[in-house]
Parts: structure tokens; C-alpha cells; sequence
């Protein structure tokens, strides 16, 4: 237990401590004048409090990646939470703040924009594509891990009286469901998760189309407080279950089957390569959300055109990075906790992904009624991401064309075009989409932190504190590629070595080719 609340503890130190120097090395100016101000088209560009936008960005960046990406890292043991607390402070946290930061300078502007800027024409063509796939992965993803869970939650509910089944015996209503024969207004399973995947993705389309704040900035609030019940009630669910008379679970029980806690050989015991999931590079791929994501870069500069100050950056983008490094060591402890042993733990993926952890764990902790509640609180991160993951790229695809977004029209010449293809991906298999997406996400993570790391170089300023994150993920990204099936598939001793080797490459291309741009960032001075 004293090892999951350290872990809370420091994350929340490293936004009032690294996160400080962060702002003092990027320098703010409180007295420019921000782009909801400058542009206020009264659809995207508006200005908001600092308090719902910080709540809308944690919602936006905040998917199914920091629960079942903890969830899956469980398997590697504590080390997951590690990685989970560093990861987040000095990689995480630090990308989200630049890239916030940057779209502000530089009036809104998306990722690509400030790579294209800082690291040249070719890196932004690069990303422009792989930022647009990656929002089209976004979008498709997270339509069907929200209409799967909300498919099991009305059987369960509206099943449970036609099986004669008490609702507060949670396990046997989810146990006859699962077993067949109960539908609900006439549908199987099946078809009600069909009719909850039309339901989101048309929710998908209203929220792409209309300005931020008739939907987003609106019913967002609600969903912040399931989603802070969710967490919250986790908490509260694994706290009581360990001082439990009856029942009770430790702490790591899936780890500490011998009862003589956290020791540093069941901190390690999984770090060795795992058939095909070596812990390197698989780990930092796999826990993304919860400690680094580039869809963040794609979501954060949706929020830039509505803050306010540029005082408020910190609390909002750093801050919001944070709250999500929380929902994530939450949900990895729930892996370490749940289940008696590793195995279990692997078994229960294997037979239902992470969704069935999730859904499992929260009718045990939190029974029926609190456990429905709390996987709503999951549920609606997936979905507050997929819609705006659309809306970034209808943005984004705005921005290379120069198309206005003021008229409906022009909206809809762009994003009609984005649903069809977004439908048609929807048809390839899901663990090919999310293999890719995964990868999508780190390299976009990886772009982003270079293009941080660039503005600082040519400004003279710290770059290192961009400049590492960027070295680490890009070596985790090219022996990805060079291992993977999906990728080059090599050996994994060689991926490790031509991994090594691309990182180098870059740090000389980017020491040489870069040029100073001056001895300070004149945008800071503007209106100063």
C-alpha cells in the first residue's frame, strides 16, 4: 500500500516542483494576449475558465490508454508504476506543457505547425500524415472499447429481471448474461453493442460539427465527476478490501503469493523478455496514456485556443498530464491487487481485454450499483477522446488547406469525408488497429518532444529537459519498428542495436542542422 500512495505522492510533488521549472524555462508572459482573444470565431477559438478547460483536457486526453494500458503493463509487476511516475513527471507532463504552450505562441497552431516550424519542412509533411492517422485510429478505437462496455452494462441492468436475477448479486446477473438466452427489448449481445457503436460514433458527429462549447464545454462537467467517482471510488474500494476482516486483498496480492510483501526480486521478477513482449521496448509502448502519449499533441492545442492566460498553463496542461498519471497508477494497482496470481491476471485479459478487468474489478469493489457508476467513469474516456480526436483532425485538415471553419458548410466539406474513412477503417481487425495505433502514438509523442526540444535549442535555453525525453522515446520507437511484426520483425538483439543506433542519427542531425533563431522568443514579448 505505502508504495502505490508514494507513487501518488511524488507525481503530485513533481507538478509543484519540475513543473515550476518547466514554466520557468519556457517563460511566460501573462500580459500577451492569448488566441481565444485574438481570433474568437465563436466555434473553436473562445476564451473559457481555467477550471473547465483543465477538465475538458484531461478528458480529452484521457481514453482508454491510462486503464487498459496500466491494466496490460500490470504484467510486467511494480516496475509498471515506475515507469507510470517517471514517465509522467519528466516525459509526460513535459510534452503537454510545450506543445500547449507553443499552440498559444503561435496562434492555436497544431503540432504539425510548430514541428514544421522548429524542425523543419519535412518533419512537418511526416507528421501531418501520421498525426491524421493517428486521430483516425483515436476516433475508430475508442468507438468500440465505450459501445462494448456499455453493451454489457445494459444486458446486466435490463437483462437481470427478465432472468429472475436480484441486481445486487452482481457476479450471477453478469454470469447469465454471459451465458446466453437473456436479451433486452428483443437484442442479443450483439446487437445491442452494434446499436450503442451507431449511438457514440452519431455523438462522434454532432460534437465534431458544432462549437466547443454547445456540447463539450456543456455536458463535459458531468462527465468529470463520474470520472473523478470512478478514480476516487477505486481507491476507496482497494483501501477498504485491504483492511477487510472477511475478504480481504492486499496490496499486490497478485505478486505476493507468499504473503511477505513488496521485495525487490517480485519488483523484478518479470523484466526478463517475455516471448514476444520483451519489457524493452513493450513497456513504454503499452503504458502510453498514463506517462507519455502523442494524442495528446493532437488534443491539447484544442484547449490552447481557449485558455485564457498564459499563466494558466501549467495548471492546465502539465496539471491535467499529472491527474491522468493518478487514474493510471489507480488502475495498475487494481492489476496488482485483483487477481491471486499473474497468470489470473493474463487469463482474464486474454478472455475478455482489459474491459473485463475493469468490469470485474468495480462490481467486486464497489458493488453492483457503485461498480456501474464507476465503469460510466471509465466509459466516458474513450469517448470524450474519440470525439475530439475527430474534431483535431477536421482542424488539422483545416489548417493544411487554409478552408475557414466559421460556415457549417465548410465543416461538413471536410468532415463527411472523415466519418466514411473512419467507418471504412472500422472494418479492419482490432488488435491490428490498435498495434499500430500504438506505435502512431509514440512516434507522434516522439515528434513533438524533438519539436519542444528544437524551440528550446534555437533559443538558447534548457533544451535538455525536452532534449532526453526525446532521446529515450525515440529509441523506444525505432526498436519497436525494427522488432515487430508489424514493423521489420528482426531479431530482437539486433532491433536493440539498429534502436541505439537510429537515436544517435538524430542527435547529430539535430545538433547540425538546426540554426539559432535568436537570443530570445520575440512572441513572448508581444503585447508586453
Amino acid at each position: 500500500m505505502l508504495w502505490f500512495f508514494f507513487c501518488v505522492a511524488v507525481l503530485i510533488l513533481g507538478y509543484f516542483i519540475y513543473g515550476k521549472i518547466i514554466e520557468k524555462i519556457f517563460v511566460i508572459n501573462p500580459k500577451r494576449q492569448t488566441p481565444a482573444y485574438q481570433v474568437n470565431d465563436g466555434v473553436d477559438y473562445m476564451p473559457m475558465s481555467k477550471t473547465k478547460i483543465w477538465l475538458i483536457q484531461l478528458l480529452n486526453i484521457a481514453g482508454t490508454g491510462p486503464i487498459f494500458g496500466p491494466i496490460l503493463g500490470a504484467l510486467y509487476g511494480p516496475v509498471a508504476m515506475l515507469w507510470i511516475v517517471i514517465g509522467c513527471i519528466f516525459a509526460g507532463a513535459v510534452h503537454d506543457y510545450f506543445c500547449g504552450m507553443l499552440s498559444i505562441r503561435h496562434g492555436g497552431a497544431t503540432m504539425p505547425y510548430l514541428a514544421g516550424k522548429f524542425l523543419g519542412r519535412p518533419v512537418k509533411v511526416f507528421i501531418n500524415t501520421l498525426a491524421l492517422v493517428l486521430l483516425l485510429l483515436v476516433g475508430v478505437v475508442f468507438v468500440a472499447s465505450p459501445a462494448q462496455l456499455m453493451g454489457t452494462i445494459t444486458m446486466d441492468v435490463f437483462g437481470a429481471s427478465q432472468g429472475a436475477l436480484v441486481l445486487g448479486d452482481a457476479e450471477a446477473v453478469h454470469h447469465s448474461v454471459e451465458a446466453g438466452g437473456i436479451k433486452v427489448w428483443g437484442m442479443d449481445k450483439a446487437t445491442v453493442v452494434a446499436l450503442w457503436t451507431a449511438i457514440i460514433f452519431a455523438y462522434y458527429i454532432l460534437a465534431t460539427l458544432l462549437p466547443v462549447d454547445k456540447i463539450i464545454g456543456r455536458i463535459y462537467p458531468l462527465f468529470g465527476a463520474l470520472l473523478l467517482f470512478m478514480s476516487v471510488g477505486m481507491v476507496y474500494g482497494l483501501v477498504v478490501s485491504h483492511f477487510s476482516a472477511t475478504d480481504p486483498i492486499e496490496f499486490f496480492r497478485t505478486i505476493n503469493a507468499d504473503g511477505e510483501g513488496l521485495t525487490w526480486a517480485k519488483f523484478t521478477q518479470n523484466f526478463q523478455v517475455k516471448g514476444d513482449v520483451p519489457i524493452w521496448p513493450l513497456l513504454f509502448l503499452t503504458i502510453s496514456c498514463g506517462a507519455l502519449s502523442g494524442f495528446h499533441a493532437t488534443q491539447t492545442p484544442l484547449m490552447a485556443r481557449c485558455t485564457e492566460n498564459e499563466s494558466e498553463g501549467r495548471f492546465i496542461f502539465y496539471g491535467a498530464m499529472i491527474t491522468e498519471g493518478v487514474i493510471a497508477l489507480v488502475w495498475c494497482m487494481v492489476g496488482l491487487a485483483f487477481y491471486e496470481n499473474p497468470q489470473a491476471l493474463q487469463d482474464a485479459i486474454s478472455a475478455g481485454s482489459p474491459s473485463k478487468v475493469v468490469y470485474d474489478s468495480s462490481l467486486h469493489f464497489l458493488g453492483f450499483i457503485g461498480g456501474i457508476f464507476a465503469i460510466l467513469g471509465v466509459i466516458v474516456l474513450p469517448i470524450t477522446s474519440g470525439d475530439t480526436a475527430f474534431r483535431a483532425a477536421r482542424l488539422q485538415i483545416a489548417e493544411i488547406f487554409n478552408v475557414d471553419q466559421r460556415s457549417l458548410p465548410k465543416r461538413l466539406l471536410i468532415a463527411v469525408p472523415l466519418f466514411v474513412l473512419g467507418y471504412f477503417i472500422s472494418t479492419i481487425d482490432f488488435s491490428v488497429l490498435w498495434r499500430y495505433f500504438t506505435w502512431a502514438n509514440q512516434m507522434t509523442a516522439m515528434v513533438m518532444l524533438w519539436t519542444a526540444a528544437g524551440y528550446l535549442y534555437r533559443y538558447h535555453k534548457f533544451h535538455w529537459v525536452a532534449s532526453l525525453p526525446a532521446w529515450f522515446i525515440t529509441t523506444v520507437c525505432a526498436t519497436y519498428l525494427f522488432y515487430n511484426k508489424i514493423g521489420f520483425g528482426l531479431d530482437y538483439q539486433l532491433s536493440v542495436y539498429l534502436g541505439l543506433a537510429t537515436t544517435i542519427v538524430c542527435i547529430v542531425l539535430f545538433f547540425t542542422m538546426l540554426k539559432p533563431l535568436g537570443t530570445r522568443d520575440e512572441e513572448a514579448y508581444i503585447n508586453n
